[in-house]
């Protein structure tokens, strides 16, 4: 076993030290029981995860889960995957079925704006009302 980096107690450390533990920690590849029995040679119980708190490592919601936070694991960002083929196979098809419709309204919106011009050099053309008005009486 190594000898311990700073040999104390674990109430005597200064907030300078805390943070250079808490650092080594947080640069990965080591539980807290490791980093903290690189710096004290004695079982960590938790209050490695202490001073994170009271030195604003954690925020309210990585206190929930804290394992998870220090891993960078975050639930809302994680997306949802499909895991049946069949599933898979229906969100294609619906992919499929709104880029056709997407299509279909565009073709309709150019046949309006197609008819509408259609109308209006009618009108003027040939001098004709051809749209109805809307506030005669039959």
């Amino acid at each position: 076993m190594s000898k311990p980096a700073f040999k104390r107690s674990t109430g005597s450390f200064s907030d300078n030290e805390k943070h250079v533990i808490i650092q080594d920690f947080l640069k990965g590849g080591k539980s807290k029981d490791e980093i903290w029995r690189k710096y004290t040679g004695s079982a960590d119980h938790g209050r490695l995860l202490s001073w994170m708190r009271d030195l604003g490592y954690l925020t309210t919601s990585q206190q929930i889960m804290p394992k998870l936070a220090l891993n960078g694991y975050d639930m809302a960002k994680k997306k949802y995957e499909f895991t049946n083929p069949e599933d898979e196979y229906e969100n294609l098809q619906l992919k499929n079925r709104i880029a056709d419709l997407e299509k279909k309204l565009k073709d309709a919106e150019l046949k309006a704006i197609a008819f509408s011009t259609m109308v209006d050099i009618a009108e003027k053309e040939f001098k004709i009302s051809i749209r109805k008005k809307f506030n005669t009486k039959q």
